[in-house]
């Protein structure tokens, strides 16, 4: 689970990159212009776009793994090696100038822009990737920042995302870089999705957090969430022999795959039941280790901790869902879910609407 952690590291390592495009106000400026002191952000960036995303996992299966001779069947224990989740386009060729000017996922494992959608309905009143309004405050005697943060509607795009060798950082064709990377096979296991949301509004306190929490989201997105084209591939499927048959007078041809198979699903919307909306109430916080007592003995070792308040039922609608490929003969129809409610227990035969989600490494 640490790798999802890492993502989120690297996803706003590469936001911070795009901080040249910020237009700030300061405490003197806002003032004068609305009789508030405080520190206005404007995001003014269009679009967000990485080539390749590598997150490393440098010890790679703890304990190492057996495998399996698909011919004869035949073990044999292997040892653990470095490995790395790769985000990549959907192409293999190089970015030219007319792509790096204009990404997509031929060339760009992510690319993040506006959600232009129902005639611009999604984005902020400012035109910005996001509005913050930072303020610091005493705390009465335990002192916080205050991050009002407004996220404009986002159409968010991915391409490969596939597991490889870890590279050497600084070796190879990346002597005299920064750049690691991967090599030799990659194996892919998503074929690509795209993510489409509603504008949003988060509070973050860094310091103290009176709130409760490090980030709170209470929101309502408009037009819910939308998850497009999303692709799951069997790697394990592609050039398999799956039996045999007779071609002219030769018997016994096998009869072989070509591709990976997949399971592709065209669209999954989320909104609260029998509405067009998707209500968000989450508190997000990070842990560090928890110790048993006194002892040295952790009880529970560090992570984040995603909680879901109650906002009621939500209703999915998932739109052609194809079973092998994308061809429309493998599609079995729509899914239709109304009415989904989770439950978490914060304690034995206690049951409470909502929702908890931890990440940590291992």
């Amino acid at each position: 689970m640490k790798k999802f952690t890492k993502l989120a590291l690297a996803a706003s390592v590469a936001f911070s990159a795009n901080a040249m495009a910020m237009q700030a106000m300061d405490d003197a400026s806002l003032s004068a212009t609305t009789g508030q002191d405080g520190i206005s952000i404007g995001i003014g960036i269009s679009k967000i776009a990485i080539e390749k995303l590598f997150i490393h996992d440098n010890d790679g299966l703890k304990g190492g793994y057996d495998q399996v001779d698909t011919t004869d069947g035949t073990i044999t224990r292997q040892t653990a090696g470095a490995g790395s989740i790769v985000i990549r386009g959907t192409t293999d060729t190089a970015p030219d100038a007319a792509a790096l000017a204009n990404p997509t996922t031929a060339t760009h494992g992510v690319v993040i822009g506006a959600n232009y959608d129902n005639n611009n309905k999604y984005l902020l009143t400012s035109r910005n990737l996001a509005d913050l309004t930072i303020d610091s405050d005493a705390g009465a005697g335990n002192p916080f920042i205050n991050v009002a943060a407004k996220v404009s509607g986002l159409d968010i795009k991915i391409g490969r995302i596939g597991v490889t060798a870890s590279g050497t950082a600084g070796a190879g064709e990346n002597a005299n870089t920064v750049r690691r990377g991967g090599t030799g096979t990659i194996n892919d296991i998503i074929s690509g999705l795209e993510v489409k949301t509603g504008v949003m509004d988060a509070n973050i306190q860094l310091g103290a957090a009176p709130q409760g929490a490090m980030i709170k989201l209470k929101t309502t997105m408009e037009g819910g969430l939308e998850i497009k084209n999303l692709g799951i591939l069997d790697n394990s499927t592609s050039g398999v022999m799956v039996g045999r048959t007779t071609v002219g007078t030769t018997e016994n041809v096998p009869v072989s795959t070509r591709n990976s198979g997949e399971i592709f699903i065209e669209s999954i919307k989320i909104a609260d039941a029998k509405k067009n909306d998707l209500s968000i109430d989450q508190s997000i916080s990070v842990f560090n280790d928890a110790y048993v007592g006194t002892s040295d003995t952790i009880g529970k070792a560090a992570h984040i901790r995603i909680v879901s308040n109650d906002t009621g039922a939500k209703d999915q609608y998932i739109k052609g869902i194809h079973l092998g490929n994308r061809s429309a003969a493998s599609s079995i129809g729509d899914m239709e879910v109304q009415g989904l409610q989770t439950f978490y227990s914060p304690s034995l035969n206690t049951y409470t609407k909502g929702a908890i989600i931890t990440i940590s490494g291992h």
